[in-house]
Parts: structure tokens; sequence; C-alpha cells
């Protein structure tokens, strides 16, 4: 079994989901991190929580780029990690199937996150073959082990930037898996 821990930071408003970005990590320390070029950057914009949370952490020009970068764009699109919806969707395809033939999502409070994660094909009966129909919740995993939120190991730096939450969500879901192996 190959654990795949991820975090997708959205928009959402009670009736759609839209992909901002996400960061995956595997058991076998390889990385995946992309930002959504498509994503609704003027509905965006509108959502106080988003723009001083999520939007810090998104890619922003540098030297040069910075002169040429407008002030409107929450976003450097030149970076490489800036990618359209597709082909976010055929590269976490192949980095989900690469980690072999039973694969484990985890996420934290991931409901949300796996619905935006299975759209990135359409409908959930459109998931590509070796991507799971499910992910695991690290919370779930917390209260079904009789503990608190405070009892976690906290994450210092990076929160809400999807790759550091993902790499953080790795390190909660081995200290839980240590604890139980103890246990």
């Amino acid at each position: 079994m190959t654990a795949i821990d991820y975090d997708l930071e959205f928009l959402e408003d009670g009736r759609t989901i839209e992909l901002i970005s996400i960061g995956m990590v595997r058991d076998d320390g390889r990385e995946y991190y992309a930002v959504n070029r498509d994503m609704p950057v003027q509905r965006i914009r509108k959502h106080k929580w988003l723009m001083e949370n999520v939007v810090p952490s998104l890619p922003k020009g540098h030297g040069d780029a910075k002169i040429h970068m407008p002030k409107r764009w929450l976003f450097h699109y030149a970076d490489p990690v800036v990618k359209h919806r597709e082909r976010i969707a055929n590269e976490v395809m192949d980095f989900i199937r690469s980690a072999g033939p039973d694969v484990q999502l985890w996420a934290n409070y991931g409901a949300y996150d796996h619905v935006a994660l299975a759209q990135l094909w359409g409908r959930m009966i459109d998931l590509p073959e070796g991507v799971p129909m499910f992910t695991h919740d690290i919370q779930q995993e917390r209260s079904r082990q009789g503990l608190g939120w405070d009892d976690l190991p906290q994450q210092e730096s990076g929160e809400h930037n999807a790759l550091a939450d993902a790499r953080h969500n790795q390190t909660v879901r081995l200290w839980l898996a240590s604890r139980q192996e103890a246990a």
C-alpha cells in the first residue's frame, strides 16, 4: 500500500467547488504541486478569507517579471506550477497511478477535497482507473483514536498552501499510525 497525502485549496459557494491549487505527497518522497490557471479570479477577489489566507501563498512574480505583472493578477501566470486544469488532471492521474496498484488517499477534513479532486475528471463515475473513489480522513482517524484537535502535531508554517498542508497531513497521518502501532 502506498499513501498519498493531499490538500486542495478551493473556492466553494455551497453549490460549486472551484480548484485553486493542489498539493500531493507520496510515501516515496515524490511531491506534486499545481496552481489552477483557470480558477475564477474575479470570484476569488470578492472572497475575503481566500484573499487573506490562500492567495498570499500563490506564486508571485520575481525580479523583472514583477515589473511587468499587473497588480490585478492574483498570481504569476508564467510560473511553472501554474497550469491549465486539464493538464493538472492528467498530471495528478499520472502521479496517483505511478504510485502503484494499492493507493490510499489521505486528507484533513477531506470530503470537499475529494469532490474537487474527482471533478478534475468530471463526475465521480468518470474517475480514471487507478484513482481511488474515496479519501481516508485524518480527522476521522484522530477521533477514532480518542484524540482532540490539540493533541495532533501542529503545523508551524505554510498553512493554506496546498503543498505545505499536504506535507503536514503526511506528518500527522504517520504520527497517528505510529500511535496505532504502539497500542
